[in-house]
């Protein structure tokens, strides 16, 4: 065991999230069911690289107003 250990210590945070999964346990299905909802989405890669190839590069300085 190391010598620096604080046994069995948890902090607030921890025991709220704890306490809370304990309380409604079907929270991380939700959170799931949320990220798949806005994030986990399928990438069409041609698209994606037809996007990337359409881009004009910015000037160095954008504010400048002479040419």
């Amino acid at each position: 065991m190391s010598f620096f250990r604080r046994p069995d210590y948890q902090s607030d945070t921890t025991q709220f999230i704890n306490q809370l999964k304990e309380k409604k346990p079907e929270l991380d299905k939700q959170q799931q069911a949320g990220r798949a909802l806005l994030w986990d989405k399928q990438v069409d890669r041609d698209v994606w690289s037809e996007y990337n190839e359409g881009r004009v590069a910015q000037k160095p300085y954008v504010y400048q107003t002479n040419s």
